[in-house]
């Protein structure tokens, strides 16, 4: 071999050798532009996937205080109307008894009034005339209580008719939307 192809070939394993390095090096910076890639598309993914943990957080949390404040008003509503139902049933047994009291009165005073009859005819007139009181009067008590008990079951359904109109529009919203 002659000197000029000895010193070739260190020029070539040179060349071959700074090749090399840079093929390394570009590998490298490829394999670093990857993981710096990799890493941003991670930490983006990492606070996209946060942010919409919170937003589900807050949104569960919001629905959970409405359906308990809507929980609270229904029971609000039933206690409402057990009060007025409970008053309503008060007022209607002191009609009953009132009533009782006032046939028990007149019935007393028929008994007496029957006693100190001088003939069958006074008898019987005044059985008919109490006989017909009676009833008249049972059918204007009958009449009244009807009237109160109406009363007093429309008062009490309503707090809770409320709530189920409440009800029907809450869940009305969704399927609208």
């Amino acid at each position: 071999m002659t000197t000029a192809a000895l010193k070739a070939k260190p020029a070539a394993k040179l060349i071959i050798e700074d090749v090399a390095a840079q093929a390394k090096d570009h590998f490298e910076g490829i394999v670093k532009a990857g993981q710096e890639q990799a890493s941003k598309h991670f930490e983006q993914t990492v606070a996209a996937t946060k942010e919409q943990v919170e937003k589900a957080s807050a949104q569960l949390l919001k629905s959970y205080e409405e359906y308990t404040a809507f929980g609270k008003a229904n029971v609000d509503a039933l206690l409402k109307s057990g009060t007025i139902a409970a008053k309503g049933a008060e007022d209607i047994n002191k009609e009953l008894v009132a009533f009782a009291q006032a046939s028990f009165d007149k019935s007393v005073a028929a008994g007496r009034a029957l006693l100190s009859a001088k003939s069958i005819n006074e008898v019987v007139e005044l059985q008919n005339s109490y006989a017909k009181q009676s009833f008249d009067s049972l059918v204007a008590e009958a009449t009244k209580l009807q009237e109160l008990s109406v009363k007093v079951a429309n008062e009490a359904f309503a707090p809770l008719n409320a709530r189920v109109n409440a009800a029907v529009e809450k869940l009305a919203k969704p399927l609208a939307a």
